[in-house]
């Protein structure tokens, strides 16, 4: 099959498949008990997204198991500032933490050695295109500027993102020259995928529905449209999916100002503006988690309001954000057959 007979790459281009394909955010991860022994064996978790040998195994997982029409590499979203010297480190109970950065470290980044320190997740890439049946797509992605600046300035995760919102408020000048960096770190680490055989790569912008309309122009399109701009220029033929968590009406055109070939929904997009926004072309999501994690007729109903509303259109089948630990494997079996039964 060639990469243009991809559902995925299909819905991208426009195209309305039924039923529609489907992945899931998280999909490779810890419901699954494969994945907590081969993350056992990795020790740390960053030598889990490091080793290719590791990372390929975990990718695959799902995909033996459920068949989903895309696999998503696995890694992680802080292997940039890893890249960029931060010293990004994963504590059991504490989740992601790195040496906070100031206006004065940001004018002090260095990205020599970027590209070489991430090149083991290059070649995981390398890997899984030759591993992957010819029929999956496969999917490239890095984390939006905003969201890793959030990382940095902390030095951790926070509920509201308060830091890096004080922040970009009192370093605006710092602040913007750090999404600059991220925004081109990021492009040349999509190509880099792109090139070592991924068919389409997503961006997450996690924490975009912390901020006001006026920040989120600033901090969440623009860097994304320079990113988008970047991939493109060097790979005309690079599709783009856009995720931009939280952002609610705020999705009314971003699409247009970004670039994005496709938009990812959270769950709380209202269906029926989740229908407008699908007018101009295609969308993914946007199931709540916790269907998943209920089963049985809340799950059902999820899926049916989501393909009887958005199933007429281009679609990817999603979450609307990743899969949690507690998911019941066989909820998602169950997921997998109900959409795959729409329309037949």
């Amino acid at each position: 099959m060639s990469a243009t007979e991809r559902k995925i790459l299909e819905v991208l281009s426009g195209k309305t498949i039924t039923p529609p394909p489907i992945w899931l955010m998280r999909q490779a991860g810890r419901y699954l008990p494969e994945y907590r022994e081969t993350r056992a064996r990795a020790g740390s978790f960053l030598d889990l997204c490091y080793t290719p040998d590791f990372a390929v195994e975990v990718t695959l997982q799902p995909i033996r198991r459920y068949g989903f029409d895309a696999a998503i590499l696995f890694s992680d979203i802080l292997v940039i500032p890893d890249a960029l010297k931060r010293n990004v480190r994963f504590t059991e109970g504490h989740g992601p933490q790195m040496d906070p950065i100031d206006a004065d470290g940001i004018r002090k980044l260095k990205t020599n050695g970027f590209m070489a320190h991430l090149e083991p997740v290059i070649e995981s890439v390398r890997r899984l295109r030759k591993e992957l049946p010819d029929e999956t797509t496969l999917l490239g992605f890095c984390g939006a500027p905003w969201t890793v600046a959030t990382y940095m300035i902390a030095g951790h995760g926070t509920p509201d993102q308060a830091p890096a919102r004080l922040f970009a408020y009192r370093h605006p000048e710092a602040f913007d020259y750090l999404l600059d960096v991220l925004s081109d770190m990021s492009a040349t680490y999509l190509v880099a995928q792109i090139d070592a055989g991924a068919d389409a790569v997503q961006i997450f912008d996690s924490w975009a529905g912390v901020l006001g309309e006026v920040e989120f122009e600033r901090f969440c399109v623009r860097p994304m449209a320079r990113i988008i701009a970047l991939v493109k220029a060097q790979r005309p033929a690079a599709k783009v999916i856009a995720f931009a968590k939280g952002a609610g009406y705020l999705l009314r055109d971003y699409r247009q100002k970004t670039g994005a070939d496709a938009i990812g929904l959270d769950w709380a997009v209202p269906l029926d503006f989740a229908v407008e926004l699908q007018k101009d072309g295609p969308v993914q999501g946007n199931l709540d988690p916790m269907r998943v994690v209920a089963g049985g007729r809340a799950l059902e109903e999820g899926i049916d309001r989501i393909l009887e509303k958005l199933g007429h259109g281009p679609l990817i089948f999603n979450l609307g954000h990743g899969i949690t630990p507690q998911a019941d494997p066989e909820n998602v079996t169950a997921l997998v057959d109900r959409v795959r039964s729409f329309g037949r």
